[in-house]
């Protein structure tokens, strides 16, 4: 199948240096969707880190969602042998909200996690969102710190929330899915990102680290993971552990710079000058997505 993605997706080259990369995924444990439920997710989630033999994933935890049915998911994916971290309790917007209340909402997450196996000691900013100036940036990395909280970066940024939600709006919508074409343009802009990225990386550090990959714990990362991780190994590259991932040198110094949206990379870019401007993948635009997606005809009427 031919895909109409070069004048769409940047010019970049395909291949970039071989690198390392570890999954990681937010917001679990998702809910119900139109395309599957929250268990079935979590069984296919499952099954397909085993499939694609992924040493370890982390799932970032928003902790009110965890009801029963969210306990019994969360100890699956501990059973099978993969971690928790912490993504907060309420998701809000470090960029909205007063350094106290969001420390005490972080706090509340770590109330509810602290009897599961397999916890890191990570937080994740909900939105990449790490503060709304310098003084709240600095006195949020202190605080959760003081909570026993490193920072949960990443490395590549993506929309895989946005194609997840142009799936579940077709599928609510009764268009006819064409999931090969989905697979297929959702691992290449993914594997787009990562290149976009570490290319930023090779540029601003003159070496390619061990990446973290942002996903979410969504209908598109259950249905495409093994193909997406198969795609990332043909192109030379390892996947790694977040452990092995957050023992990259990157991992001990916080860019001096209010932008942090695009991950950790993208801030060290920003930080020696780069513009923001050139700091952000074109697919990670909603507009973009859905002339790509609508273009290669992915759902029908």
């Amino acid at each position: 199948m031919k895909l109409a993605l070069t004048c769409l997706l940047l010019l970049i080259p395909l291949n970039s240096i071989a690198g390392q990369i570890a999954f990681t995924f937010d917001d679990a444990p998702m809910g119900d969707s139109a395309v599957m439920s929250g268990q079935q997710r979590t069984d296919q989630l499952i099954k397909a880190l085993k499939s694609a033999a992924i040493p370890d994933a982390l799932f970032f935890v928003k902790a009110d969602a965890i009801d029963a049915s969210g306990d019994k998911r969360l100890k699956q994916y501990i059973e099978a042998g993969y971690h928790l971290a912490n993504h907060s309790y309420a998701h809000h917007s470090a960029n909205k909200t007063p350094v106290n209340a969001f420390l005490i909402d972080a706090y509340k997450a770590h109330l509810q996690l602290k009897d599961y196996s397999n916890v890191l000691p990570y937080f994740r900013f909900p939105y990449l969102h790490y503060g709304q100036d310098t003084a709240a940036i600095n006195a949020l990395q202190a605080g959760l710190l003081e909570l026993g909280y490193l920072n949960g970066y990443v490395t590549v940024d993506n929309f895989d929330w946005y194609m997840n939600a142009l799936l579940n709006n077709a599928k609510k919508a009764g268009k006819v899915i064409d999931y090969e074409k989905f697979g297929a343009l959702y691992v290449e802009v993914i594997w787009q990102a990562i290149v976009f990225y570490d290319a930023i990386a090779v540029k601003t550090l003159g070496r390619s680290p061990k990446h973290v990959l942002l996903l979410h714990e969504n209908d598109t990362s259950a249905l495409f993971l093994a193909k997406l991780a198969r795609h990332i190994r043909q192109q030379g590259w390892e996947i790694i552990t977040p452990q092995q991932a957050y023992s990259d040198p990157i991992a001990a110094e916080l860019p001096a710079t209010n932008f942090h949206k695009q991950g950790r990379i993208a801030a060290m870019a920003n930080a020696k000058g780069t513009s923001e401007s050139l700091l952000r993948h074109p697919a990670e635009n909603q507009q973009y997505l859905d002339k790509l997606f609508n273009e290669n005809s992915v759902f029908e009427e």
